[in-house]
């Protein structure tokens, strides 16, 4: 499949959003709201649930089912109180040592004036700083689009999955187009350069892991299921000192070349 073909797939009517992984993986979800600063952020879905009877939280991109579901929750650009939001549940996590586990799917942070104006970037940078000392494991997954920073500020992890058909880049295949060719045109050569398949990423050490994506979308909740919980089990176990350390000399390697 060429990467655009991923892109579209990424972005496809009916694929399974945030709440469907969240429902479908963990038991007993309950979901928190707002930030106790502005507002709740429909975009983010957090909260505590059980993963085989093991406490985690829970956070999620949510793009929406219907078209009003998708317009309140802003197609799943989240704003900085979404994210601010996130932080404050992955706080409560680390303060009662429950791992915390991400699913992200978002064509990036929402760039509008009120979002900038309420600190979009910085509360995107205190995610990066916050969570690169969280004191507990941190997973992330990609279930469809990983859009630039709004897609990091929960990327920040000791294990980055993908699912096969999704995609993880700095920027869209028509912004990249346009703003290097100045030609929207050139979508499909802008995806092949930014090298966003799973594929790619895996190569280039940006993941850990790539989930194989069966017809039925059952069987991915079953297994990820199954490798979350051996998975957060396994970074639990170690000591706080360790873990940190790893996932400091995990982001520290990034884009480092052989001579």
């Amino acid at each position: 499949m060429e990467a655009y073909e991923r892109v579209l797939t990424a972005r496809a009517k009916g694929r399974p959003s945030g709440l469907s992984f969240i429902t479908n993986i963990f038991e007993d979800f309950v979901e928190f709201h707002g930030d106790r600063r502005f507002a709740d952020d429909k975009a983010i879905v957090a909260g505590i649930a059980r993963l085989c009877g093991m406490p985690v939280t829970v956070i999620a991109h949510e793009k929406g089912s219907d078209t009003q579901d998708k317009v309140e929750r802003n197609f799943g650009s989240a704003h900085p109180e979404g994210y601010r939001k996130a932080l404050r549940q992955m706080k409560l996590a680390e303060k009662f040592r429950r791992p915390v586990v991400c699913f992200i799917d978002t064509s990036g942070a929402f760039p509008g004036i009120g979002a900038e104006e309420r600190g979009q970037a910085q509360a995107i940078a205190e995610n990066l700083m916050e969570m690169m000392t969280l004191k507990t494991p941190i997973l992330a997954v990609l279930i469809g689009e990983g859009g630039s920073g709004g897609a990091l500020a929960l990327a920040v992890a000791d294990e980055v999955w993908m699912l096969q058909n999704t995609i993880y880049s700095v920027i869209s295949p028509e912004g990249c187009a346009s703003i290097l060719w100045k030609d929207a045109s050139r979508v499909k050569e802008a995806a092949e350069s930014l090298r966003l398949t799973a594929e790619d990423l895996l190569e280039f050490g940006v993941i850990e892991r790539i989930i194989k994506e069966p017809e039925d979308f059952s069987e991915i909740y079953v297994r990820l299921r199954e490798q979350i919980y051996e998975t957060v089990s396994k970074h639990r176990a170690l000591p706080v000192e360790t873990l940190l350390d790893n996932r400091y000399k995990r982001f520290r390697k990034l884009g480092v070349r052989e001579a």
